[in-house]
């Protein structure tokens, strides 16, 4: 089993070398610079998904981002909102009016 992520002073992550995101195209996770229909956000995203399904550092990714309070992009298979959702459950950011 894998250690929880761990972020070292130079901001270096050991997982990421082991993400399916590094084999594959990184563009499906992050948004694009233009304007993005919900079809085509639902696809991109679904895409993102399938690759984190099958990534061995799934796990770590989350909990990074988690740490991390990432804001943008698809990590350890959740978007912005779900991260978001996720952080609100365990108490560690409070609900906005």
């Amino acid at each position: 089993m894998r250690t929880p992520a761990r972020v070292f002073l130079t901001g270096e992550t050991p997982w990421r070398g082991d993400a399916e995101c590094r084999r594959e195209n990184a563009a499906v996770f992050f948004p694009p610079p233009h304007f993005e229909m919900k079809p085509e956000k639902d696809e991109r995203e679904d895409k993102a998904r399938a690759l984190c399904r099958a990534c061995p550092v799934q796990r770590e990714c989350l909990e990074y981002s988690l740490s991390v309070q990432e804001p943008h992009g698809i990590w350890g298979g959740l978007n912005e909102l779900e991260r978001r959702r996720l952080l609100r459950q365990r108490g560690l950011i409070k609900r906005t009016a």
